[in-house]
């Protein structure tokens, strides 16, 4: 039995007059073949084959000049369908207005992106962004783990992750790609049980069903959510994995609608 309504807590897509530049440009980094073009209206292709509802569709700042642009065209596909987190980087000289101005415009939260951006997530540097993120209740994704484009730095790391929900506790933070992407033996040892966000993005075609399940079992059910990281990964493909596992509905409920429709302010009924 599908949910009410299934949400994709992590996608990306770019300006149909940038996209094809954009991901041969990311496709020659990382050496990994995308399943869609970068465009908003192939993603909601794909969304429609795979029988989602809504995606929320992350932009990364590489440098500070790129929160106006990015804003502006965050602000013409905020649509039924789409919900565009914003971004902004941590040498932007005016963190707090700006994310006031993402808050008072009505965007849920922003994208942040440790390798692309250059930072540590538990760094000084960056508790700016978190202290306004927590005072104008914005959430946050931020990729997490490590990242198949660069070295294996520790800069994303779970316990990195757990420093900042410690010093954050009223922020929303979520960790991507199941709490830390390649690093799941840490994520098993100093997340799992903890009340931190993660969606499974790019997971779980890497993990064992043994040690997903075991993840799933023993970490709060309030705080799972379902991601794809498309257009890197094919959607449906990743809901039939989820399905896969044979997770009560309950469960399945809470990974592909509850918990994300709670954190997004929409209608729960």
């Amino acid at each position: 039995m599908l949910p009410a309504m299934i949400i994709d807590f992590h996608t990306h897509a770019f300006p149909d007059n940038l996209a094809e530049k954009a991901m041969a440009a990311l496709q020659s980094e990382c050496d990994v073949k995308a399943f869609l073009d970068g465009t908003i209206a192939n993603l909601m292709e794909s969304m429609d084959a795979a029988r989602i509802d809504l995606a929320v569709l992350c932009s990364i700042a590489t440098k500070p000049s790129q929160f106006q642009p990015i804003l502006d065209w965050s602000r013409t596909i905020n649509r039924d369908r789409i919900i565009p987190l914003p971004s902004i980087h941590p040498e932007d000289s005016a963190i707090e207005d700006h994310l006031k101005t993402v808050s008072v415009e009505g965007f849920k939260g922003i994208k942040l992106h440790p390798y692309y951006q250059k930072f540590i997530i538990d760094e000084e540097r960056v508790f700016p962004i978190y202290e306004a993120c927590s005072k104008f209740g914005l959430l946050i994704v931020c990729h997490t783990g490590f990242d198949i484009a660069f070295p294996r730095d520790r800069i994303a790391d779970p316990v990195r992750i757990l420093n900042v929900a410690k010093r954050f506790p009223n922020l929303k933070f979520i960790s991507t790609h199941y709490g830390s992407w390649c690093d799941w033996d840490e994520v098993e040892k100093h997340l799992i049980g903890k009340p931190v966000y993660m969606e499974n993005s790019f997971s779980l075609d890497l993990l064992s069903n043994e040690q997903a399940l075991r993840m799933y079992a023993n970490h709060p059910a309030d705080y799972l959510l379902f991601g794809t990281d498309s257009p890197w990964t094919d959607q449906k493909k990743a809901l039939e994995l989820l399905y896969g596992l044979g997770l009560s509905q309950e469960l399945m409920e809470k990974i592909l609608y509850r918990n994300a429709a709670r954190l997004l302010g929409l209608n729960d009924n």
